[in-house]
C-alpha cells in the first residue's frame, strides 16, 4: 500500500508551494535565514500567488518570481509544476503575480499568468536538478523595470543577494510563520562541493558556510543576484535546500538560450496534451472517485470510493473493517482539465478494509443530484469482477495510465494484509502508476464504469513487506517481482449497499470483510487451499 516518498523531490515541494501540514519537512529556521526586512522595493521582484492549489497562507504566496520582460517572469519549474497534470507547458487557472512591492498583499502591480513553460520535469531523461526553471507569461504587461540574466556563472566566493517571502517558522498551521514583507540577505556562492546534495551540473551552492544565511521554505523561484555594471543581474533561482543547510539554486546563465528563445518567440515549446481528468478527487496523497450503484437514487447522499489505506487516522487492522466512523475531509472533484469543478466534504466513513480487498467508502455532504447539478462526474460501480485481459484506465489525480489486466492473482500479501483475486497489470511505459496514485479508479473502456481500484506497487523486489507485495499462488507458492503494480476488485460492494447509501453487511450476497458468515461460505471458497478460513478474514 503506497505512501509518499522522496528526498530532494520532497524538499523542492516544501521549498515551493505544495506546503500542507502533511508535507512540511524541517528546514533551518527563518525566512531568508540570517536576513532582514528589505527597506526598498525591487521593481523586478515578485510574489507568485495561486488560488489552486492554494498555499496554506492568507496571501496565497507560493514562490518568488523575477521580471525578465514586460510580459515574462522567471521562477522555478517545480513552482509552475503545481498545475493539475504536471504539464511542461500549458494554460493555468487562478495564477497571478504581484511585482515591485515589498508586501505580498498590497502595492506594486498585479498581473494574471496565462501560460507557463517549464525547462524540466521529473519525467525528463535529462534530469530535473540544475534545470529547475520556468517562464510564465503575463496576460497584460507590467511597467516594472526587468532584471537581466547574469553574463556568466558566478565563480566561488562571488557576493550574492538573496530574497523572498519564505516561512519564518516550521508550523504551516500558524499564520505568524508567513511573512508578508520581503526579506533579503547578502551572502556568497560556495564551492559546489560544499553542498553534498548537488546534482552533477547546473547548480549553485549559495549561503554561509555554516548555513546561518540561506533561503527557506517558500523562497523557491527567488533570485541569487550579482552586481554587473552597477546593476543587479540574476544568476540563480532557488531550487531546494541542501542537507548542509545552504541552498541549491539552478544556474540561470546556463539556460539563457532557452529563456531568450521563448521570450522572443523564436523557439516556443508546444503545450502538452491534457488527458481527460474529469471526476478524479484529490485526497492529498491519494485519489478517489464519486460512485453510485444501480440502486442509488438521485436524492441519496453521494459515496466516495478510495483505498482502505487512504483513510485518515488508524488503518483497518488485518482481518477487520472500520464501519460507520466520523470523518471530515475536503473532496475537490476535478473538471476535464483537472481543476476543481466542485467541492464536497466527506462527513462519514461508511466502510474501510484492507483485507480481501483495499477499499474505503465515504458518505459526502451532497447528494448525487446536487453533484450532477454542479457539473461533477459520477461514476457507475461495476458488479462483475475484472478478468484477465480486461483493458483498464487508472484514473489518478493529474494522470491517466492505460493498462491491461495481465492476471488475476489468487492472493496478494503485503505488510500483514492479504488481498484476494488481485489484479496484476501489464508492465509498460503507458501503465506506470506510482506513489500518490493509491485509490485511483480502474475504469472500463466506456470511461464511466469503475471496475476496480489501484492500490500498490512492488518497489524493491522484497517479499510481502510494506510497498513490496508478493503473490501467493493456488498451491501456496510465493513470488515477488520488482516493478509490478496491482489493483483490487470491488464488485462485492454493490451487494452490501442499501437505499440511502447505507451499508448493510447482513444483506444477502454481501461478502466484504465483516459480513456475518453464512452456511454457503464454505462451499463458495472450496478453491482456496485453507477451507477452514474465509479469504475475507484470514490473515497471512
Amino acid at each position: 500500500m503506497h505512501t509518499s516518498t522522496g528526498r530532494r523531490a520532497a524538499a523542492a515541494l516544501t521549498a515551493g508551494i505544495a506546503l500542507t501540514a502533511a508535507l512540511v519537512t524541517p528546514f533551518p529556521a527563518q525566512a531568508v535565514v540570517g536576513g532582514t526586512e528589505s527597506t526598498q522595493a525591487y521593481s523586478f521582484m515578485g510574489s507568485f500567488q495561486l488560488s489552486y492549489p492554494a498555499p496554506p497562507r492568507p496571501d496565497k504566496h507560493g514562490c518568488g518570481v523575477e521580471v525578465l520582460a514586460p510580459q515574462w517572469v522567471l521562477t522555478a519549474s517545480h513552482c509552475a509544476g503545481r498545475n493539475p497534470t504536471n504539464a511542461k507547458a500549458g494554460v493555468p487557472r487562478g495564477w497571478k503575480v504581484r511585482v515591485g512591492s515589498l508586501d505580498t498583499t498590497s502595492g506594486g502591480e498585479v498581473a494574471e499568468v496565462d501560460h507557463y513553460y517549464r525547462l524540466a520535469t521529473s519525467r525528463d531523461e535529462g534530469g530535473f536538478w540544475g534545470r529547475d526553471l520556468a517562464l510564465m507569461h503575463l496576460r497584460t504587461p507590467v511597467r516594472a523595470k526587468p532584471v537581466r540574466i547574469a553574463s556568466t556563472t558566478p565563480p566561488d566566493n562571488t557576493p550574492v543577494r538573496i530574497m523572498g517571502w519564505g516561512m519564518t517558522c516550521d508550523d504551516s498551521t500558524n499564520p505568524a510563520c508567513f511573512p508578508t514583507r520581503l526579506r533579503e540577505a547578502d551572502t556568497v556562492v560556495q564551492p559546489i562541493s560544499a553542498c553534498p546534495s548537488h546534482a552533477a551540473g547546473g547548480e549553485l551552492c549559495v549561503g554561509s558556510a555554516d548555513g546561518s544565511v540561506a533561503a527557506t521554505n517558500m523562497d523557491s523561484g527567488g533570485p541569487a543576484l550579482v552586481r554587473e555594471g552597477g546593476q543587479w543581474a540574476v544568476a540563480g533561482v532557488v531550487s531546494g535546500p541542501d542537507e548542509s543547510g545552504k541552498t541549491l539554486y539552478s544556474d540561470v546563465t546556463r539556460h539563457a538560450d532557452w529563456i531568450n528563445g521563448i521570450i522572443t518567440g523564436t523557439d516556443v515549446p508546444p503545450d502538452d496534451p491534457i488527458p481527460d481528468m474529469e471526476g478524479s478527487a484529490d485526497l492529498s496523497g491519494c485519489a478517489g472517485s464519486v460512485v453510485r450503484t444501480p440502486a442509488s437514487r438521485p436524492q441519496d447522499p453521494a459515496l466516495l470510493l478510495t483505498n482502505g489505506h487512504c483513510v485518515q487516522g488508524q488503518w483497518p487492522a488485518p482481518g477487520a473493517a472500520l464501519v460507520d466512523q466520523p470523518a471530515d475531509r475536503e473532496v475537490p472533484i476535478a473538471d476535464p482539465q483537472g481543476y476543481p469543478q466542485t467541492t464536497a466534504r466527506a462527513k462519514r466513513l461508511v466502510y474501510a478494509t484492507m483485507t480481501g480487498t483495499d477499499i474505503a467508502l465515504y458518505r459526502l455532504d451532497k447528494t448525487y443530484a446536487q453533484l450532477t447539478a454542479e457539473g461533477a462526474k459520477v461514476f457507475q460501480l461495476a458488479s462483475v469482477p475484472v478478468r484477465t485481459g480486461d483493458p483498464l484506465t487508472v484514473a489518478s489525480v493529474g494522470a491517466r495510465y492505460h493498462c491491461t489486466a495481465e492476471a488475476v492473482v489468487p492472493h496478494l500479501r503485503e505488510g500483514g494484509y492479504q488481498l484476494d483475486n488481485s489484479i496484476r497489470y501489464t508492465t509498460s511505459d503507458d501503465c506506470a502508476p506510482w506513489h500518490g496514485d493509491s485509490g485511483s479508479a480502474l475504469l472500463a473502456p466506456d470511461g464511466t464504469t469503475v471496475v476496480g481500484i489501484h492500490n500498490t506497487h512492488n518497489d524493491d523486489g522484497e517479499q510481502c513487506t510494506d510497498n513490496n507485495p508478493c503473490e501467493v499462488g493456488p498451491n501456496g507458492e510465493v513470488t515477488s517481482t520488482k516493478g509490478r503494480s496491482y489493483g483490487q476488485q470491488l464488485y462485492m460492494i454493490a451487494d452490501c449497499l442499501a437505499k440511502g447509501s447505507k451499508l448493510d453487511l447482513s444483506r444477502q450476497g454481501c461478502t466484504l470483510t465483516g459480513a456475518p458468515p453464512r452456511p454457503d461460505d464454505r462451499d463458495s471458497h472450496l478453491g482456496d487451499q485453507d477451507p477452514n478460513h474465509s479469504p475475507r478474514t484470514r490473515e497471512p
